[in-house]
């Protein structure tokens, strides 16, 4: 299997006539076919649709348009409608549904040229940090396929870390386009609540925070992604304009490193090593790091917040549960049990708790322009666990593998992994970068200076 070009490169290729949308889709498909038994990144393919897809786009080429993504072949989570194609969400409730309508990204991306080959899997309802469902079963690790990819995420990430394609649309409301793409080495983009406009399209259990993620091989490609579908769109009320990109050299913004994000929290040593040796790069490379964690307000942990999507679990499926419990993933139905038990309060306190860290993150940024650390306390784990059972030599719960990506959710802020080395056996770790909300841009630069510093062994400048 050969692995595909750059977007970038694709793109280029296509709108000066040495290749075709229709050539690149094709060879898109091949490395599917031959790649995707042993990963399970695609659940549903319509080899025919997207042929005609890129067909439409040569033809937009013939008559002198020449769109940014023109015959970049692309991937979309199984949770995001694309018109006439099988979404299901992962769910048995869902199997058969074919989404009346693009979702705007969607709609962006077929603007900007890009050409749909699949739908890449996801956990259920998006709710969950592994890779599997009901209805496809578990996405493998590229490098390893006794390991997850984790999730939700997971087969998007896998699709662009696998060489199937170079670019990939997922979601992210805790985390699910960061940690995969960490776990795989791939780059996750976040962007602020907003900048990329959401829907029409399944409604979301986590309200107010998810978005739509920009997965890629590289920044460069992540930022043409982001770029060709964020800016307001009437038909999201939530849905806003960035600020345009910083001025100033990235070496000369102030960094702040925290190697917990400020939790209390295990790392396991190769991830902090990896991590470390980053920062040290970048500090040879002249850039202003200091260490400092955000002060966050007390008792803030991600199961203090989960009582929001369980809660949105129980109101979107809670009939369909008591109907039927075993439509649904065991971990899922877990859920939205637990859902059906909250009161009024405890959602409440969780939506509160969930304001507080979004004002404490800003006040933070009021003397730091950007903040760095872990995107992940440890690299992928085996296939069949939730998650791992040590990290840092202690025992955890199934969730402590994502603990340092939700808070950025419900802060609304942009944050983006990138791949900053590798840990044991030579899994990679990832890097996360945060910045407040609306500057996406900044984020962006960075980690483009991030990537040059690390591949130039701390000694490279941005160009």
């Amino acid at each position: 299997m050969t692995p595909c070009l750059r977007a970038a490169a694709i793109a280029g290729a296509v709108r000066a006539g040495r290749t075709s949308a229709r050539a690149e889709t094709e060879a898109a498909l091949a490395r599917i076919a031959a790649g995707n038994p042993a990963l399970n990144a695609f659940v549903t393919v319509d080899e025919a649709r997207s042929l005609a897809e890129a067909e439409a786009v040569d033809r937009r080429l013939a008559a002198g348009e020449r769109p940014p993504l023109a015959g970049v072949p692309v991937a979309v989570k199984d949770t995001i409608w694309v018109a006439g194609r099988r979404v299901t969400q992962g769910s048995r409730l869902f199997a058969d549904f074919h989404a009346p309508a693009d979702a705007i990204a969607v709609e962006r991306l077929r603007a900007a040229g890009a050409v749909v080959v699949g739908m890449a899997n996801s956990s259920e309802f998006a709710c969950k940090g592994v890779t599997t469902n009901p209805l496809f079963g578990p996405t493998r690790h590229p490098r390893d396929p006794s390991l997850t990819p984790g999730g939700s995420s997971g087969g998007p990430s896998v699709a662009v870390a696998g060489g199937l394609v170079p670019l990939a649309l997922g979601t992210d409301a805790g985390g699910s386009s960061r940690r995969p793409p960490a776990h795989v080495g791939a780059v996750g983009f976040k962007p602020s609540f907003g900048a990329i406009p959401y829907g029409p399209g399944f409604p979301e259990p986590f309200t107010g925070i998810a978005v739509m993620a920009p997965i890629a091989a590289d920044v460069a490609d992540a930022a043409l992604m982001f770029e060709a579908l964020c800016g307001p769109d009437p038909r999201d009320p939530d849905a806003m304009a960035v600020a345009a990109a910083d001025a100033r050299p990235p070496e000369s913004l102030t960094v702040a490193y925290s190697p917990r994000f400020g939790l209390d929290a295990p790392v396991d040593a190769d991830v902090r090593d990896a991590v470390d040796r980053a920062v040290e790069a970048l500090e040879r490379a002249g850039t202003r790091i200091v260490r400092r964690d955000p002060p966050w307000p007390a008792g803030v942990t991600e199961t203090a917040l989960m009582p929001l999507q369980h809660a949105g679990l129980a109101t979107l499926y809670g009939d369909a549960f008591r109907r039927d419990p075993a439509l649904f993933d065991p971990d899922i139905a877990a859920q939205i049990e637990r859902g059906l038990t909250l009161t009024g309060a405890e959602v409440a306190a969780a939506q509160l708790l969930g304001v507080e860290v979004s004002r404490v993150l800003a006040a933070f940024f009021a003397d730091a322009d950007l903040l760095i650390g872990p995107t992940t306390p440890c690299v992928a784990w085996p296939l069949d666990r939730l998650g791992p059972e040590t990290i840092g030599g202690q025992a955890v719960p199934p969730r402590a593998h994502a603990v340092f990506t939700p808070l950025f959710n419900h802060a609304k802020v942009p944050a983006l992994s990138l791949p900053c080395g590798t840990g044991r056996s030579g899994l990679p770790v990832g890097l996360q970068v945060v910045a407040p909300r609306g500057l996406d841009r900044r984020v962006l630069r960075f980690a483009a200076f991030i990537e040059t510093v690390l591949a130039n062994g701390g000694q490279g400048q941005a160009g």
